[in-house]
Formats: structure tokens, C-alpha cells, sequence
């Protein structure tokens, strides 16, 4: 072999036996059958990765077994966000020695005897899944007495159960779970931050809280009391407790039966809206559920009179003959199938229409006649409808009587701007390099002509016509501000002349406390101003005409639900595209001649003017070439 070279040895890779290729002889000799019963704790382990995901559905299983335990009050607490332990407490009927170890074993339950029995269940719980996944993956403590003072202590490490020891204490359960996860970790490396993780648990104790609102739930994070409620019996209550007193006082109740389902509730007139779905809970029998026909069927009933991408609030109880309702689809039981799925869409669409008819918040037909009618008898009305017809506001000029200015509609020179003027320019002459900057050349003859839908801005260029869609031009531009390309220095704050109070919901406040670095770093000024309010005293510059609290708050709650739904932590980045997207022009918002031409002149220095962060397309051209060849001139 050469010097210098380099020998290789090629190893075979280790390959594992297949058991198919074995004759019958070596078959017998390897030790008989290959298909063989897995042990019970290997069952359990298997199990337990289907039902217990992450501490939210340990939280999850405990609570419904304490709610079909008739409890009244359930307390649940939890440290490091359930990694290190996890205490549901109730005070329900309780279990005796017998019962609390039959509890233990797989498929165990007091709630079903029979198949039959699962076409009318009518408890959260019935497969006897929960308590042995469990106790499978973590260290648990099982203590429960059916009568005062006559109790039972069970401890189960990894599934091995040990002696039950006899304990005096009063009526109901307690279960701790500690070290979630310490004997899997694979699972244990899966889970995500400890705000996460948090957010999660709070979603379930949340959704239950209002479900039940006759039971009094209290929820604590590392001593720190998270969610109380009082359990009244007041559904509306239970979601101030939960939400809070403000949203809770604009919502609108519902009562009707559709269908042979009744539908009850409350929901959010068309004007109190959220970014996102999180404060939308659903529930079947008592079930909050996630299914497409329902989330279908409340769009429907929201569809023209709220903003697009925006949704209702809403806590709504659909109570259906268990025969009619299919629970045992998923291990989890979030999700239902109605044995007619037309007329859940129906029952719940309905409802929700006639409670925003009957409170007034969807203006009938009659209404409109009315209206019209007595419009039309004002005299001097200018926008009175001679025939009938739709309702018209009177026209108003604006200062300049309508007409557009001279200064608006003439091109933009962008050299002989910084020429004529001695103020320091706002992008460097060297800004309109076409390498570096390659949509430069849409300022090349820019003549603004207008707005289209108050979402469109309309230009005319050497080029031909250009299409902006304000919305995402004006979000990448506060993106590419926010992250620092366009420039180094820090976000312009505006400082407010009284600072202003932002109140959350409990889970949003909590998990707010450890994004607020990130808010700071774009221009918000907060501090923690008890309980689950904060103390606003600056706000970016960006934001202009727009409420400085209303888009705060559908940032962190967008921030929230992103965190839970996808189960990953807010990074710096999307902090930065959620930001910029709130902050940004919407469409609909109507813009002058001057800023429009701002927005195209910000936007042709943009490191990625073609893309909006999102991944939307930002413009559309209409060539010269194209133009002609249209109206077929060429």
C-alpha cells in the first residue's frame, strides 16, 4: 500500500434474524412460538404513551376521575409545571382498600359493566386506563377513603404495587405523582418549556372549572395560587374566575333546543373578538371536545359580522342523548362523532344566531325597514334611499374638498428629494444599490393613483402597474425594524402621559412574566402590576393610531395560544412576526396619498420585499408589455 494512503475496512452491518427465514427445526430449537403475551408493566408502558402525553393529561385523568367521583371541591398542585410533582386532591365518595387496588389494574372501572354500556356513558371516564398508565411512568401515591377516618395508602413505583398501609383521613382521594416520566426518557426529553407545559395544565383545570362551575376548583404553581374558582353554580362567574370580569360581563347568554339538542351557554357579541381560538370552549355531555363540525358550524353562525381572522368568545354546554354521541374514538376522549352530524351542525349554528337576535346584536329585516322608513322621513336626508334600498351615510369632503393634490399624484424623485433638502436623509444614497436593494426600482416614476378595498394600494411605475397589499408590505417592514436589519439602534418607544392597566386571563398573566425581555426589546414598557395585571408605561412608536392595549393584548394571547396549541415556547422570532403583524396596517384601514407612498418607499429598502414573513406574496405587477397585450394594443 502506497505511504501516506488510507486503509478503509469495510465491516458488514449487524443485521437482526428474521424469524421468517428460520426452518422449522431451528425454529423448535430457538425456544418454540415467536409470538408471545407482553408483561403487564410493559402493557402499561405502552399504554401510557397514548394517555399520558404530558402533565396536562395526567392533570386531565385525575380531574375527571375526581369529577365522576361527585367531588365539590378540587384542588390541584403542581411544581415545575408538573416535571417534579403533581397533587390532584377531591373530595368525592372515595375508595376503600379493594377498590383503590382493583383501580390499579388495566381496564379496571366503575363506570361501564358492558359494550352495551358505552352507548350511554355518561361519566368523563370508562376505559380504566388512566390511573396504571400512570403509575407506570412516574412515582405514585394513591391515598382514598370512602368513610371518615378509614383510608388507604398505596404506593406504586414504575408500576410495581406495594402494601397497602390502612390511614386515617377524611372522605375523598389524593394522588401524587412525582418524577413524571423518570423511567422514560424518551418521553421525558419531548417535553417542552416549563411555560408550556404551565399554559397547558392551566387550559385543562380552565375548561373544566367552566364546565362545572358547581364545583370549586383552586389551581397552584410552585406555592403560587394560579386559578381559583368559587363554585357557585354560576357558569357565568366560573368564567369570570377563569377569564376575567371584563369579558365575562360582555357576553351574551344562550338557551335554545334544536334538533333534540339543547344548547347552553353564553358567547361573545360580533365586536369582542380574539386573534386566536383559545377562548372558544366547547362541550358535549359535559365533554369539552374539539370536533370539525362544530368549529364549522359556529364559524358559520359568526360569518359577515366579525372581523376576518378574528374569532368569538365562547363557553357553550351541547347536551345530546348518549346514544346519539360516539365518546370512544380517541385515547385522549377529546374528540366526539354524533350519530347526525347535520344536526349538530344545525343546533349549535342556530343557537347561536337566535341569542345574538334575541340580545340585539344582529339586526333583523324588520329592523332595517324600520330604519330606512324613518330615515327617509328626515327631511333634508341626503342619503335616504328614494325606492328602497340600502341605507347610505351622507358624503362629507375632506379638507381638501376631495381632490387629490398636485404634490400626491407627481412622481417621486427619490436623488432629487435628498438634493433639495438639508435634513439628513432617511435610507443612504447607496441604499438604491440594485444588488443589494432590487425592488429600488419600484421608486423609478412611482405615481401613487390610489386605493382599492382600503386594502390595496394601486401605483403606476416605469415598469407598469403595481399592486401593494398594505397589511403584509407594512408587516415586513416592522418585521425587518423589529429584528434589526433596517437598523441597529434601539425600538423608538412612545412613553404614555398616564400609564395604562392591561388585565389577562390567570394563564396568559403567568406566562407573559417570562416573555417580558422580548416585549421590551420591541418597545413595550411593562411591569407586573398584581395579580393578573400589568402596568403599561411605553408602547412602540410603530403602532401610531392604533390602541396600544387592544394590540398588546392579541399579541400575548396569540404568543399563548401558540405556545399550547403547538405545544412549543414563543422564540425571539415569533415574537417578531406576531409583533410585526399586529402592529401593521390592516385591511380595511383606509391610508392617505402620503402614506401610502411612505409604505411603497419603506418597502423598496426591505432586505425581502417579495415575501411577507408569514411566506404571502407582497405584490403583484402588471407589465407594460402585459398591459397592451390585454387590450390587444401589441
Amino acid at each position: 500500500m502506497r505511504r501516506g494512503a488510507i486503509e478503509i475496512a469495510v465491516v458488514p452491518p449487524a443485521t437482526t434474524p428474521n424469524p421468517f427465514d428460520e426452518t422449522p427445526d431451528e425454529r423448535r430449537l430457538a425456544g418454540g412460538n415467536r409470538v408471545q403475551l407482553l408483561d403487564p408493566h410493559t402493557v402499561n408502558q405502552i399504554a401510557a404513551g397514548e394517555v399520558v402525553e404530558r402533565p396536562a393529561s395526567v392533570v386531565k385523568e385525575l380531574v375527571e376521575n375526581a369529577l365522576d367521583a361527585g367531588a365539590r371541591r378540587i384542588e390541584v398542585e403542581l411544581v415545575d409545571s408538573g416535571r417534579s410533582l403533581i397533587v390532584v386532591k377531591d373530595d368525592g365518595h372515595g375508595m376503600g382498600r379493594e377498590d383503590a387496588l382493583s383501580a390499579l389494574q388495566r381496564h379496571a372501572t366503575s363506570k361501564i359493566r358492558c359494550t352495551e354500556d358505552l352507548a350511554r356513558v355518561r361519566s368523563l371516564g370508562f376505559r380504566g386506563e388512566a390511573l396504571p398508565s400512570i403509575a407506570s411512568v412516574s412515582a405514585m401515591t394513591l391515598s382514598s377513603a370512602a368513610i371518615d377516618g378509614e383510608g388507604v395508602l398505596i404506593e406504586v413505583e414504575g408500576g410495581a404495587v406495594r402494601e397497602p398501609k390502612a390511614l386515617a383521613r377524611a372522605r375523598g382521594t389524593e394522588v401524587r405523582v412525582e418524577g413524571l416520566f423518570y423511567n422514560t426518557p424518551a418521553r421525558l426529553k419531548f417535553l417542552k418549556s416549563d411555560s408550556t407545559e404551565l399554559g397547558a395544565c392551566m387550559e385543562i383545570v380552565s375548561k373544566y372549572a367552566v364546565a362545572c362551575p358547581h364545583v370549586g376548583f383552586r389551581l397552584t404553581h410552585n406555592g403560587h395560587e394560579a386559578i381559583r374558582t368559587s363554585g357557585d353554580g354560576d357558569m357565568l362567574q366560573a368564567i369570570a374566575d377563569v377569564w376575567n370580569k371584563d369579558l365575562a360581563r360582555g357576553l351574551a347568554e344562550v338557551d335554545a333546543t334544536v334538533a333534540g339538542m339543547r344548547v347552553t351557554g353564553f358567547v361573545s357579541p360580533p365586536h369582542l373578538t380574539r386573534p386566536t381560538r383559545t377562548y372558544q370552549y366547547i362541550y358535549v355531555n359535559g365533554r369539552p371536545v374539539r370536533t370539525r363540525t362544530l368549529t364549522a358550524a359556529l364559524d358559520q353562525a359568526y360569518r359577515d359580522i366579525t372581523p376576518e381572522r378574528r374569532f368569538p368568545i365562547l363557553a357553550l354546554m351541547i347536551e345530546a342523548e348518549p346514544d346519539r354521541v360516539d365518546v370512544n374514538v380517541s385515547p385522549t376522549k377529546s374528540e366526539v362523532k354524533f350519530q347526525h352530524e347535520g344536526a349538530a351542525f344545525d343546533a349549535l349554528r342556530v343557537a347561536i344566531k337566535s341569542a345574538l337576535m334575541d340580545h340585539g346584536m344582529i339586526p333583523s329585516a324588520q329592523a332595517v325597514a324600520a330604519a330606512n322608513e324613518a330615515l327617509a322621513s328626515i327631511e333634508g336626508y341626503a342619503g335616504a334611499p328614494l325606492g328602497g334600498g340600502d341605507v347610505r351615510m351622507p358624503w362629507t369632503p375632506g379638507p381638501d374638498g376631495g381632490l387629490l393634490s398636485f404634490q400626491a399624484q407627481a412622481p417621486l424623485g427619490i436623488e432629487a428629494q435628498l438634493a433639495e433638502t438639508s435634513a439628513p436623509p432617511a435610507y443612504p444614497p447607496h441604499a438604491l444599490h440594485p444588488d443589494r436593494y432590487p425592488f429600488a426600482e419600484l421608486l423609478d416614476g412611482l405615481r401613487v393613483i390610489g386605493q382599492a378595498m382600503n386594502s390595496f394600494i394601486l401605483a403606476e411605475t416605469k415598469k407598469g402597474i403595481v399592486v401593494v397589499d398594505q397589511h403584509v408590505a407594512h408587516e415586513r417592514i416592522l418585521y425587518e425594524y423589529l429584528c434589526g436589519l433596517k437598523s441597529s439602534t434601539a425600538i423608538e418607544k412612545q412613553p404614555l402621559l398616564t400609564p395604562e392597566t392591561l388585565v389577562l386571563d390567570r394563564r396568559a398573566a403567568i406566562l407573559l412574566r417570562e416573555k417580558l425581555p422580548e416585549l421590551e426589546r420591541i418597545g413595550f414598557d411593562l411591569e407586573p402590576f398584581g395579580g393578573e395585571s400589568y402596568l403599561v408605561r411605553a408602547v412602540p412608536a410603530a403602532i401610531r393610531r392604533k390602541d396600544p392595549l387592544r394590540v398588546l393584548q392579541d399579541l400575548v394571547e396569540e404568543l399563548v395560544e401558540n405556545s399550547v396549541s403547538r405545544k412549543l415556547a414563543p422564540t425571539r422570532e415569533q415574537i417578531w412576526i406576531t409583533s410585526s403583524c399586529k402592529m401593521a396596517v390592516k385591511a380595511g384601514d383606509p391610508l392617505s396619498h402620503a402614506e401610502m407612498e411612505k409604505l411603497i418607499q419603506d418597502l423598496a429598502y426591505t432586505e425581502n420585499p417579495y415575501l411577507c414573513p408569514h411566506g404571502r406574496p407582497i405584490t403583484v405587477t402588471l407589465s407594460t408589455d402585459e398591459l397592451l397585450r390585454k387590450f390587444k394594443r401589441a
